[in-house]
Parts: structure tokens; C-alpha cells; sequence
């Protein structure tokens, strides 16, 4: 409805009236016109009726809804389902163009804006969440895996002499498979435990780059978000010794979006060294369905050349969904999930603590990991490896979910390459343990049923290792 179809209302409608819903499409109207003319998240969240409202606007803007189009190409936005119609707004065209994720599409005004301004959203965010003198930004409709190996084969047409890429280990196969998927040969660094922690070896690294020869060398590809009781890497010296080599830095920021500290990190090392891009995914960071990664980097230049390495169209899913978190919880309401994920970890680390005492084991001592924690498991390995294991079975079946347990000594191989102690970030660590994290979203309720059904679990385990165990003959 606009000025003139409401006046002709008038003729049906008391005047009055009339002049009172006109003003509150204004309210939305408003809101919307806030949002093209400053690009940013909105202080405060929209209401469904806006968002939809919003949607319906860009929707019209899209050729597949023209009234009276007449569609003769092979992509012209049919969609044979109503349902699936619906689903996505009628936005079916996706973003970008054969040559560049990031174009204008002529035929998709509508779905074109929503990628602009999701890109425009994200950026704000990231900025609010700590890497302030961050550039660029684009969402991708891939996971975090995937995105990474977008930025290495990028990174190829800069290095065309590279094969390797220095990879501090994490036992994670995303990341490894991605530089392998990207046809480069990982050089793993080996981690160093300090105290519970397990810590970058840099003399390591600088060695195997003078060892390689920094022209044969990608990448540096650093981490920061990770299970306990690794740690972040160290950011800001990696950042220094990529400058110091001439070396690109990619860093992989899974889930630490969520973690002020992770953030911090990332400014710091582009503010005192190198940081060529860092990825992270939506799902973990934004509650939204799996699918999308942010690639976001200090150099606008570099991060459009990634984004015009892409193939093709791609999904606009992604940048849907996300557009609509971000205007549902606005830029207050994504602050405080950060803050109450804060203190989330904070009752986690203190529950688990007490658990872990009373059952005889420790809550490992890992101040750098600011997501996640571990507590050993030394008691259950006694009975062995078959009662730790037991203990995720256990615990999945109660519906705990995303808790972890760590054996000791259990081999992986991925793309020719055997570690030994996956999933342990090690070859070695001293005792097996159980991973929980405190992530975006988590609630109170979460955190207490937890403690109480691994309680439950860890006395039945004990109860069935004491009725194993002979009797002691008396003195």
C-alpha cells in the first residue's frame, strides 16, 4: 500500500482510520529505510510482521514475480513446489552470477539487495564482536571446510610455487581435508603441553619455514576456537612471523565469533603482524541451519578476489536466514547471547569442577580455551578403554549431546596421514577426558541436566568397575 492507494481507501474506510494504519506502515517503512541507508544491524530486533513484511518487498523486486513475466532462459525461477516457494520467500534466483558470487543479478533486484545487505549486516557484526578494523566480509554458502579451501585455492594464483601449508594441529577433519581437497600437502606442527594446556610450538614453525623456504609455503593455517585442552593459537606471534616471512596467514574461527577472546585475538594479530582472512561458520556462531560460512579478511581486494573465485550462482539460504536472525535478535539481542553464554561457561566450568571432585577426577586447568573445557577421566581408564568409550554411549543415549569422550592412543588416518591420539591434539596427552562447551545459546537447564545425567553415569560405571574388581582377602 502506498500514499495513493490509501487515499482511495478513504472512499471505503473512515478517513480516520485509514490515516491510523498509514501511519503504522510507516513505523515499518521506517525501520526498512533505516536499514538501506546505514547498512548496519538494527539496535533493537524487527517483529515478524516487518521482517515478512521486508522479505515480501525484496521478493516483488525478482523477475520470477513480475506480474505478466514471460520467461524463455533455462534459470527463470520456477519452482514446482508452492511449498518450497514459500519456504524461501519466493527469492529463488539465489545470489551472484556465473563469474562472481558478489555480482548483481539484472533479473533478481530483490535477492541481489538481501546478499548486499546480509554482507553489509554480518560486517557490523563482526566489528561489535571485536575485530574492529575488519574490511570486508561475504557469506558463502558452504561450511567452514569448504570456505577454507576456497581461500587456499585463491591464495594459489597469488603463490603459484606453493605447496605446503604450516598447520598447527587440531584434531579436526574439516580443516584438514581442506587443505588437502585444495591439492597442498599439510606440514602439521606438533603441539606443546604446557601445564593441562596444549599450546603452539612457534620456534616449530619458524623452523620448518626456513627449513621449506617461505616461496614453497601457501599459508600459515592457524586456529582459534577448539576443544579443551587445546587452545587457541598464538595468534599475534604467528601474525608476526608471517610478516617477517612474507607468508599469507588464513585463520580458521569455527565457532569464535561467540568468544570475545577468540576476537581479540584475530584484531590483535592483524594489528601487529599478518592476517590474510578468517573464516567462520553461521550455524555455530548465529543459531542458524547448517550450511554457511563468513569469510572476512583485512584487505577488501583480497577478499573480493576470494569471492569472485567461487564457480557460479550460489544458494541464497544462507544469507536468508541469517538476514533474518540478525533483524529478529538486532544488535542488542546478539550482544547479550554473547553475554549469557559468558556466564553460561562460567557454570560450566563451576559444575564440572565440583563433579569432577567428587568422583575423584580434576576439571583440567585450560584458561586460553574460552568455549570449551575438559575433565579427566583417569578413574574410568582404569577399568580401560572400553569403559571411557562406554561413558559417550552413555551419555548420548541420555540425550547429552555434543559431549565428548577422549580415549587414549586411538590412531586416524585422513588423506594418507596417520595421527596418532586423534581427536586428542596430540600424540600423547597424559589422560583420557570428557569434552563439554559452553557455545552460543546454551541455557541453565542445559547445563544442570547435563551435570546430573553424567553424574548418574560416571556412579553406574563406578558400580559395575567395583563389582568386576575381586574381593580384597582380609587382613
Amino acid at each position: 500500500m502506498n500514499g495513493d492507494n490509501f487515499a482511495v481507501s478513504e472512499r471505503l474506510v473512515s478517513a480516520s482510520y485509514v490515516r491510523q494504519a498509514s501511519q503504522a506502515r510507516r513505523g515499518h517503512e521506517q525501520l526498512i529505510r533505516l536499514l538501506l541507508e546505514q547498512g548496519k544491524c538494527p539496535e533493537e530486533g524487527w517483529s515478524e510482521s516487518t521482517i515478512e513484511l521486508f522479505l515480501n518487498e525484496l521478493a516483488v523486486m525478482d523477475s520470477n514475480n513480475f506480474l505478466g513475466n514471460c520467461g524463455v532462459g533455462e534459470r527463470e525461477g520456477r519452482v514446482a513446489s508452492s511449498l518450497v516457494a514459500r519456504r524461501h520467500y519466493r527469492l529463488i534466483h539465489g545470489i551472484g552470477r556465473s563469474g562472481d558470487i558478489a555480482a548483481i543479478q539484472p533479473k533478481a533486484a530483490g535477492s541481489s539487495l538481501l546478499n548486499k545487505l546480509t554482507n553489509s549486516l554480518v560486517l557490523d557484526i563482526l566489528k561489535l564482536s571485536g575485530v574492529r578494523s575488519v574490511a570486508s566480509c561475504f557469506v558463502v554458502p558452504m561450511a567452514t571446510g569448504m570456505s577454507l579451501t576456497l581461500c587456499f585455492l585463491t591464495l594459489r594464483q597469488r603463490r603459484p610455487k606453493a605447496r605446503y601449508i604450516i598447520w598447527p594441529r587440531i584434531d579436526q577433519k574439516s580443516c584438514f581435508k581442506a587443505m588437502i581437497t585444495a591439492g597442498f600437502e599439510p606440514v602439521i606442527i606438533e603441539n606443546v603441553l604446557e601445564g593441562d594446556e596444549l599450546r603452539t610450538d612457534l620456534e616449530a614453525v619458524e623452523r620448518k619455514i626456513e627449513a621449506l623456504g617461505a616461496d614453497s609455503i601457501l599459508c600459515v593455517h592457524s586456529t582459534t576456537s577448539c576443544f579443551a585442552p587445546r587452545v587457541p593459537d598464538r595468534l599475534e606471534e604467528l601474525a608476526t612471523i608471517c610478516a617477517k616471512y612474507n607468508i599469507p596467514h588464513i585463520v580458521n574461527n569455527a565457532y569464535g565469533v561467540q568468544s570475545s577472546k577468540c576476537m581479540h585475538l584475530i584484531q590483535q594479530g592483524a594489528r601487529v603482524g599478518r592476517i590474510d582472512a578468517f573464516v567462520q561458520s553461521l550455524d555455530k556462531n548465529f543459531m542458524v541451519p547448517v550450511g554457511g560460512a563468513i569469510i572476512a579478511g583485512f584487505d577488501d581486494s583480497f577478499v573480493q578476489e576470494i569471492s569472485k573465485t567461487y564457480p557460479g550462482r550460489a544458494s541464497a539460504s544462507p544469507s536468508l536466514d541469517l538476514l533474518i536472525t540478525l533483524l529478529t535478535l538486532g544488535a542488542s539481542g546478539y550482544k547479550k547471547l554473547l553475554s549469557d553464554r559468558k556466564e553460561m561457561y562460567k557454570l560450566l566450568a563451576k559444575e564440572l569442577k565440583t563433579l569432577a571432585s567428587a568422583h575423584g577426577e580434576r576439571l583440567l586447568d585450560t584458561p586460553h580455551n574460552p568455549i570449551s573445557l575438559a575433565m579427566s577421566l583417569n578413574g574410568l581408564q582404569d577399568s580401560g578403554d572400553q569403559t571411557v568409550t562406554q561413558l559417550g554411549s552413555m551419555l548420548f543415549t541420555r540425550q547429552v549431546s555434543g559431549a565428548r569422550v577422549v580415549t587414549l592412543g586411538k590412531e586416524q588416518t585422513i588423506g594418507g596421514h596417520t595421527f596418532c591420539g586423534f581427536m586428542s591434539h596430540s600424540d600423547a596427552y597424559p589422560c583420557p577426558y570428557l569434552n563439554a562447551a559452553a557455545a552460543v545459546g546454551i541455557t541453565h537447564e542445559d547445563v544442570s541436566m547435563c551435570i546430573k545425567r553424567l553424574d548418574k553415569c560416571l556412579r553406574t560405571l563406578q558400580k559395575e568397575a567395583q563389582s568386576r574388581s575381586p574381593l580384597t582377602p582380609p587382613s
